[in-house]
């Protein structure tokens, strides 16, 4: 089973039409799945991801072909392009490195706020709760954080829309670094 969190429903909303999702509720979350996909909407933050996440883990028996996937957007400096598709293998969170289990040189600052100006590389807002979840799950041996770039710091020029375009039009680059294929 791949189980995804997005903390957006536009993000969400991509899957779903590409795989028929059907809605459910699980703890007040808004749940979509089939057959070989289940996904949780957290909303924005660490703390949301977090709790989200773990829901996840809590009501679903974690196996050794499970893949948990923490997917959505995030700003990125220039030299990234809108649409590109990251595979994290670190996170930066209050100042502390975590390591994620990929040989991928790209490190996330998990941000509080949004973030309007290069500082970083590369940020999101719930890449560290996603991690903190799954890292202290022991059965979970397959996950990744997969960010698209949705913009150069410029998150007011984020729409729905243009949310659902850019996750929608990376499922298959997303599939391909999961599951060496780009379908599911």
């Amino acid at each position: 089973m791949l189980y995804i969190i997005t903390a957006l429903k536009p993000e969400a909303q991509a899957f779903v039409d590409r795989y028929r999702l059907k809605k459910e509720r699980l703890d007040g979350y808004l749940l979509f799945k089939n057959s070989d996909l289940t996904l949780i909407v957290s909303g924005l933050g660490v703390d949301n991801a977090r709790a989200a996440t773990q829901t996840l883990i809590n009501h679903f028996d974690v196996t050794d072909e499970d893949t948990y996937l923490n997917v959505g957007i995030c700003g990125a400096k220039k030299t990234y392009s809108i649409g590109e598709v990251l595979n994290i293998s670190s996170i930066i969170y209050e100042e502390v490195e975590y390591g994620l289990p990929n040989l991928e040189n790209r490190t996330i600052h998990c941000l509080n706020v949004e973030a309007t100006d290069d500082k970083f590389d590369i940020v999101d807002m719930d890449s560290y709760g996603f991690y903190d979840a799954v890292i202290h799950s022991p059965a979970i041996k397959n996950f990744y954080v997969l960010k698209v770039v949705s913009d150069h710091f410029e998150p007011q020029l984020v729409t729905k829309e243009k949310t659902k375009t850019l996750i929608f039009n990376a499922i298959n680059a997303i599939n391909t670094i999961i599951f060496d294929k780009e379908t599911i």
